[in-house]
């Protein structure tokens, strides 16, 4: 991505620049336009309430939606689905099918409660980790180091995977390897999303937090790692934009190689448009500028700039407004590591904590914390459609965001964030929600491909002829998505119950 959510998108209001050579366009954010909150609960159109009854309807008759109380999926999980079929009940109807039935074939739920502790520990250690903290929109953040990620490392893990706990059935369809790494996308909305949610101290804060802010760091990474990672990073993203769709915000790339336009050229197909479009690609000086104008300095890790005493590996370092809302129990005073998740007591007015996984095969539920609902009596399915005051539903960009826009218009000529945008390739199928993608790769001579990956430079560079490009002067790179996490829960102990009262 670009180093500013105002130019991030290619869907926007900018005049469009074509080819080499030609000045630089400021392109509206999707963020801005097209992002959170819009979209979202409290902050619909009329014709995407309609569509949103509708689909709901169309759920409850094909059996996969129960209106309750209490429903079986909340409103926000069932919104993401739609937003990520650009409102199409039938598109959208389509992929939450093909959600639940993989999610009832592997039971991810079964599998959530019952996984080895030191496995579910062992696999967090590869993936994105939340750092405790949250964006100035109140959505947590991730950071993911991917320089660990090396072939010894990745062939460990594999084969451990084979022997991991758990009493959840599978179809054998989906690898061991990636059925723990949806453990942790079933922890970011079980747990982490329920609990940025019921924190008031941000803007919409009745908005439920569904979305993730992602700070990836490929700093390090040489092409043939990228290369041995290649399978590995393809098959997760697939099914995690399959089943956990409308569930990743920004993702800001640091310590991108001159050689990243290559890598580029692997991954730009396995994400949908929307999430390509939120990719920010920053060169060193803007690491610090760009990601304050988006975190507090207080939450963004001391290796990025910011105050953050965080390193990859550690459990979450809360913020002081989560440790003031939590009441821990049971001798706790931070989250234990392996799969936790809220769920509703009190009848929906507050939520628990509970720890769950396995320990030398014997399963554990013990209470953490708990936590009140913000909002409870609000928190009632089938009222997500209702709007928000006016001056809510249809806020101007974020301060922040005028900000990083100005910073970027001031830049001089060849700084990263003068950008001429482009048209993107939109898979066929119906497109996951507004705007177009950034496609990459001008500016920075490719760097030779491994010779087993020959045919596919030759391919990608097909694919490139007679597209527009956006471009960053300066990194010539644009856009890699490690996550777009999370998913669609099947019963009542999923992410809705962080909403419904």
């Amino acid at each position: 991505m670009s180093p500013d959510a105002a130019a991030a998108s290619g869907h926007g209001h900018g005049h469009h620049g074509h080819g080499h050579g030609h000045p630089a366009s400021r392109v509206q954010s999707a963020g801005v336009e097209y992002g959170y909150p819009h979209g979202h609960i409290g902050h619909l159109t009329p014709d995407e309430e309609e569509a949103f009854k509708n689909f709901k309807i169309f759920l409850v008759e094909k059996g996969l939606y129960k209106p309750g109380p209490p429903p079986s999926h909340d409103d926000a999980t069932l919104l993401r689905f739609l937003r990520a079929r650009r409102w199409s009940v039938q598109d959208g109807y389509k992929q939450f099918k093909d959600t639940e039935d993989w999610r009832a074939a592997n039971e991810l739920s079964v599998l959530y409660d019952t996984i080895d502790v030191d496995a579910y520990e062992e696999s967090r250690r590869l993936y994105p980790q939340w750092t405790g903290r949250r964006d100035k929109r109140g959505i947590p953040v991730y950071v993911f180091e991917i320089r660990g990620l090396d072939s010894k490392t990745i062939h460990n893990y594999e084969r451990s995977t084979n022997e991991t706990y758990s009493k959840a059935h599978t179809d054998g369809t989906t690898p061991p390897k990636l059925l723990r790494l949806f453990a942790l996308y079933e922890n970011l909305t079980r747990f982490v999303q329920p609990l940025c949610t019921e924190l008031t101290d941000r803007d919409n804060a009745r908005v439920p937090i569904t979305l993730s802010t992602n700070i990836v760091d490929v700093s390090g990474v040489s092409l043939r790692q990228f290369w041995n990672l290649k399978g590995h990073m393809q098959a997760a993203s697939q099914l995690a934009t399959a089943h956990y769709p409308e569930t990743l915000d920004r993702i800001f790339i640091i310590g991108a190689p001159m050689f990243f336009s290559t890598v580029w050229g692997w991954i730009k197909r396995w994400f949908d448009p929307i999430t390509v479009s939120k990719i920010f690609i920053l060169s060193h000086h803007e690491v610090k500028p760009v990601l304050t104008s988006f975190i507090d300095p207080a939450n963004i890790p001391t290796q990025y700039g910011g105050e953050l005493d965080f390193k990859w590996g550690d459990m979450p370092n809360l913020d002081p407004v989560i440790r003031g809302a939590v009441a821990w129990e049971n001798g706790f005073d931070e989250f234990p590591k392996g799969p936790v998740y809220w769920r509703p007591i009190d009848g929906g007015a507050r939520l628990e904590c509970v720890a769950v996984g396995s320990v030398e095969q014997k399963e554990r539920l013990v209470r953490v914390a708990t936590i009140p609902v913000a909002f409870a009596d609000e928190k009632v399915n089938g009222h997500a459609v209702h709007r928000m005051a006016e001056d809510e539903a249809a806020p101007a960009p974020a301060a922040a965001e005028q900000a990083a826009e100005q910073a970027a218009e001031e830049a001089p000529d060849g700084a990263n964030g003068k950008l001429v945008e482009a048209k993107a390739d939109i898979p066929e199928g119906p497109e996951p929600t507004g705007a177009e993608a950034p496609v990459v790769v001008d500016g920075v001579k490719e760097a030779e491909v491994p010779a087993s990956s020959t045919g596919e430079k030759e391919e990608e560079k097909a694919e490139e002829k007679g597209k527009d490009v956006l471009v960053t002067e300066t990194q010539g790179v644009q856009n890699l998505s490690i996550t777009d996490e999370k998913k669609v829960e099947t019963d009542t102990a999923t992410n809705g119950q962080a909403v419904v009262a």
